[in-house]
């Protein structure tokens, strides 16, 4: 078999190599002993260069999103549409409401993966409708619901009591009978509501370009 197979690179690594924690990953604590990048020569900090900086924000994102490049790259297309004078706040607003993004925000997951492979497994319902497809972007005033299974388990009840994240304020969260609690989007999230520290003009930078 021809290629080389690709190394994967723990959660603890990745937000040790950016020196952030990053709640997507729902590892937290990563920086809480080693504090400096992984690897032999990880004390030994070096000034990082210009881009290098701009890959780190970017790394940020596809990291704590759980996105790969290409589709990264559709969101920030999806963002140009229309001529839009500030598209970075235009792409984060679609990143945040991205139906696994939503899920993990509200609490139902402890991570962006874990709340990807909740919707693909048929867990998730958007206004009472099952939909499959993480990456879908929800509108305001539709409500998100897990299936009765999902409801039952005891991730669900611990996560209730202590989710990752609390609650952002462009999200309602809803109690229903038996507490099997729903979610409600009630206005499009910012730049501000992005939940770890990022320099956006540095992804503007890096798109600039992208049509």
């Amino acid at each position: 078999m021809s290629g080389k197979s690709k190394v994967k690179v723990s959660k603890f690594k990745k937000q040790r190599r950016l020196g952030i924690e990053l709640p997507g990953l729902g590892k937290p604590g990563a920086l809480t002993k080693r504090n400096y990048p992984p690897g032999h020569h990880g004390q030994m900090r070096r000034r990082p260069t210009e881009y290098a900086v701009r890959l780190a924000e970017k790394q940020k994102v596809l990291f704590h999103y759980n996105i790969r490049e290409k589709q990264f790259r559709r969101f920030v297309k999806d963002a140009k549409q229309g001529n839009v004078v500030n598209w970075t706040d235009r792409l984060f607003s679609l990143l945040e409401t991205r139906l696994d993004n939503l899920v993990f925000r509200l609490g139902f997951a402890r991570s962006l993966p874990e709340a990807r492979q909740m919707v693909v497994h048929r867990h998730v319902r958007v206004d009472g409708v099952i939909l499959d497809r993480p990456s879908a972007v929800v509108s305001i005033g539709q409500e998100v619901s897990l299936s009765e299974t999902m409801y039952k388990t005891v991730k669900y009840e611990i996560l209730k009591k202590e989710p990752t994240l609390p609650l952002p304020e462009f999200l309602e969260r809803l109690e229903g009978s038996k507490g099997q609690d729903t979610g409600k989007l009630i206005s499009l999230p910012t730049l501000t509501d992005v939940p770890f520290e990022l320099q956006s003009r540095f992804i503007s930078e890096l798109y600039a370009n992208v049509k």
